[in-house]
Protein backbone atom coordinates (compact mmCIF):
# COMPACT_ATOMS: atom_id res chain seq x y z
CA UNK A 1 0.00 0.00 0.00
CA UNK A 2 2.69 2.37 0.60
CA UNK A 3 4.65 1.35 -2.03
CA UNK A 4 1.56 2.31 -4.41
CA UNK A 5 0.59 5.44 -2.62
CA UNK A 6 4.65 6.36 -2.84
CA UNK A 7 4.74 5.93 -6.81
CA UNK A 8 2.12 7.11 -7.49
CA UNK A 9 3.26 10.70 -5.74
CA UNK A 10 6.31 10.60 -7.74
CA UNK A 11 4.64 10.40 -10.62
CA UNK A 12 2.81 13.38 -9.50
CA UNK A 13 5.81 14.96 -8.94
CA UNK A 14 7.44 14.24 -12.17
CA UNK A 15 4.37 15.12 -14.14
CA UNK A 16 3.69 18.67 -12.59
CA UNK A 17 7.08 19.66 -13.02
CA UNK A 18 6.73 18.88 -16.84
CA UNK A 19 3.82 20.49 -17.01
CA UNK A 20 4.95 23.30 -15.02
CA UNK A 21 8.15 23.91 -16.70
CA UNK A 22 6.30 24.59 -19.59
CA UNK A 23 5.56 28.03 -18.23
CA UNK A 24 8.30 30.27 -19.22
CA UNK A 25 7.82 32.13 -16.29
CA UNK A 26 7.79 29.76 -13.74
CA UNK A 27 11.13 28.46 -14.97
CA UNK A 28 12.76 32.07 -15.32
CA UNK A 29 11.50 32.59 -11.15
CA UNK A 30 13.18 28.97 -10.59
CA UNK A 31 16.17 29.24 -12.62
CA UNK A 32 16.65 32.26 -10.92
CA UNK A 33 15.94 31.22 -7.18
CA UNK A 34 18.63 28.23 -7.90
CA UNK A 35 21.56 29.92 -9.58
CA UNK A 36 21.52 32.34 -6.43
CA UNK A 37 21.49 28.89 -4.54
CA UNK A 38 24.23 28.01 -6.62
CA UNK A 39 26.49 31.60 -5.89
CA UNK A 40 25.56 31.04 -2.16
CA UNK A 41 27.19 27.73 -1.95
CA UNK A 42 29.97 28.96 -4.40
CA UNK A 43 31.20 31.73 -1.75
CA UNK A 44 30.90 29.53 0.86
CA UNK A 45 33.39 27.36 -0.45
CA UNK A 46 36.87 28.41 1.71
CA UNK A 47 39.20 30.64 -1.02
CA UNK A 48 43.03 30.36 -1.21
CA UNK A 49 46.19 32.35 -0.78
CA UNK A 50 46.87 35.43 -2.25
CA UNK A 51 49.97 33.60 -4.31
CA UNK A 52 47.09 31.99 -6.03
CA UNK A 53 46.84 35.08 -8.11
CA UNK A 54 49.78 34.20 -10.38
CA UNK A 55 48.02 30.79 -11.39
CA UNK A 56 45.18 32.93 -12.98
CA UNK A 57 44.80 32.76 -16.80
CA UNK A 58 42.95 34.27 -19.67
CA UNK A 59 40.18 31.52 -20.45
CA UNK A 60 38.92 33.08 -23.57
CA UNK A 61 35.07 33.49 -22.27
CA UNK A 62 32.89 33.67 -25.12
CA UNK A 63 31.94 36.99 -26.66
CA UNK A 64 28.56 35.92 -26.16
CA UNK A 65 29.05 35.27 -22.21
CA UNK A 66 31.36 38.91 -22.08
CA UNK A 67 28.50 41.50 -23.92
CA UNK A 68 24.59 41.36 -22.95
CA UNK A 69 23.34 40.39 -26.48
CA UNK A 70 19.80 39.92 -27.55
CA UNK A 71 18.89 36.31 -26.92
CA UNK A 72 15.41 34.36 -27.79
CA UNK A 73 14.15 32.60 -24.66
CA UNK A 74 14.88 29.42 -26.88
CA UNK A 75 18.26 29.81 -27.50
CA UNK A 76 18.54 31.29 -23.87
CA UNK A 77 17.41 27.50 -23.06
CA UNK A 78 20.07 25.69 -24.72
CA UNK A 79 22.98 28.26 -24.17
CA UNK A 80 21.84 27.47 -20.56
CA UNK A 81 21.60 23.90 -20.58
CA UNK A 82 24.89 23.75 -21.95
CA UNK A 83 26.24 25.70 -19.68
CA UNK A 84 25.16 23.85 -16.66
CA UNK A 85 25.75 20.49 -17.57
CA UNK A 86 29.27 21.35 -18.24
CA UNK A 87 29.50 23.59 -14.81
CA UNK A 88 28.35 20.51 -13.29
CA UNK A 89 30.60 17.72 -15.13
CA UNK A 90 33.63 20.29 -13.73
CA UNK A 91 31.87 19.81 -9.97
CA UNK A 92 32.59 16.12 -10.55
CA UNK A 93 35.82 15.93 -10.76
CA UNK A 94 38.59 15.88 -8.41
CA UNK A 95 38.90 18.74 -5.79
CA UNK A 96 39.86 17.24 -2.61
CA UNK A 97 43.15 19.40 -2.56
CA UNK A 98 40.90 22.31 -2.02
CA UNK A 99 39.89 21.92 1.52
CA UNK A 100 36.10 21.99 0.26
CA UNK A 101 33.05 20.55 2.11
CA UNK A 102 31.57 17.52 0.11
CA UNK A 103 28.34 18.82 1.76
CA UNK A 104 28.36 22.16 -0.01
CA UNK A 105 29.67 20.50 -3.69
CA UNK A 106 27.14 17.88 -3.02
CA UNK A 107 24.55 20.60 -2.53
CA UNK A 108 25.72 22.94 -5.33
CA UNK A 109 25.93 19.57 -7.71
CA UNK A 110 21.81 18.65 -6.38
CA UNK A 111 20.46 22.50 -7.53
CA UNK A 112 22.97 22.23 -10.69
CA UNK A 113 21.04 18.98 -11.91
CA UNK A 114 17.77 20.40 -10.81
CA UNK A 115 18.12 23.60 -13.19
CA UNK A 116 19.20 20.83 -16.07
CA UNK A 117 15.81 19.21 -15.26
CA UNK A 118 13.83 22.00 -15.22
CA UNK A 119 14.84 23.06 -18.71
CA UNK A 120 15.44 19.49 -19.80
CA UNK A 121 11.40 19.00 -21.23
CA UNK A 122 12.28 22.38 -23.20
CA UNK A 123 15.35 21.68 -24.47
CA UNK A 124 13.69 18.63 -26.14
CA UNK A 125 11.22 20.75 -27.60
CA UNK A 126 13.11 23.36 -29.08
CA UNK A 127 15.79 20.45 -30.54
CA UNK A 128 12.87 18.40 -32.31
CA UNK A 129 11.60 21.68 -33.83
CA UNK A 130 14.67 22.83 -34.48
CA UNK A 131 13.74 26.12 -33.33
CA UNK A 132 17.05 27.54 -32.67
CA UNK A 133 18.80 30.53 -34.01
CA UNK A 134 21.77 30.21 -31.20
CA UNK A 135 24.31 28.59 -34.46
CA UNK A 136 27.13 26.29 -33.66
CA UNK A 137 29.50 28.69 -33.52
CA UNK A 138 28.09 29.70 -29.99
CA UNK A 139 27.76 26.23 -28.97
CA UNK A 140 31.74 25.73 -30.17
CA UNK A 141 32.47 28.59 -27.81
CA UNK A 142 31.44 27.50 -24.91
CA UNK A 143 32.35 24.17 -25.84
CA UNK A 144 36.11 25.63 -26.12
CA UNK A 145 35.53 28.00 -23.19
CA UNK A 146 34.93 24.77 -20.68
CA UNK A 147 37.20 22.27 -22.44
CA UNK A 148 40.25 24.80 -21.49
CA UNK A 149 38.93 24.98 -18.00
CA UNK A 150 38.97 21.14 -17.67
CA UNK A 151 42.99 21.13 -19.61
CA UNK A 152 43.35 23.98 -17.28
CA UNK A 153 42.63 22.06 -14.03
CA UNK A 154 44.39 18.87 -15.44
CA UNK A 155 47.91 20.44 -15.92
CA UNK A 156 47.69 22.02 -12.57
CA UNK A 157 46.72 18.72 -11.32
CA UNK A 158 44.11 19.50 -9.95
CA UNK A 159 45.70 21.87 -7.35
CA UNK A 160 43.95 23.91 -4.81
CA UNK A 161 45.19 27.17 -6.74
CA UNK A 162 43.49 25.73 -9.77
CA UNK A 163 40.36 25.27 -8.45
CA UNK A 164 40.33 28.93 -6.57
CA UNK A 165 40.61 29.81 -10.28
CA UNK A 166 38.30 27.89 -11.71
CA UNK A 167 35.83 29.01 -8.97
CA UNK A 168 35.94 32.33 -10.09
CA UNK A 169 35.50 31.52 -13.62
CA UNK A 170 31.97 29.30 -12.47
CA UNK A 171 31.07 32.27 -10.48
CA UNK A 172 31.21 34.73 -13.36
CA UNK A 173 29.14 31.98 -15.30
CA UNK A 174 26.30 32.43 -12.80
CA UNK A 175 26.29 36.15 -13.32
CA UNK A 176 25.60 35.52 -17.26
CA UNK A 177 23.61 32.68 -16.41
CA UNK A 178 21.09 35.03 -14.36
CA UNK A 179 20.96 37.54 -17.48
CA UNK A 180 20.18 34.48 -19.58
CA UNK A 181 17.31 33.85 -17.21
CA UNK A 182 15.85 37.06 -17.86
CA UNK A 183 15.11 36.18 -21.18
CA UNK A 184 12.57 33.39 -20.33
CA UNK A 185 9.68 35.37 -20.79
CA UNK A 186 5.90 33.96 -21.45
Amino acid sequence: MTYRCLLQMVLLLCLSTTALSRSFNLLRFQQRRSSVVCQNLLWQLPSTPQHCLEFRMDFQVPEEMKQAQQFRKEDAVLVMYEMLQHIFNILTRDFSSTGWSDAIIEHLLVELHGQMNRLEPIRKEIMQKQNSTMGDTTDLHLRKYYFNLVQYLESKEYNRCAWTVVRVQILRNFSFLRRLTGYLRD
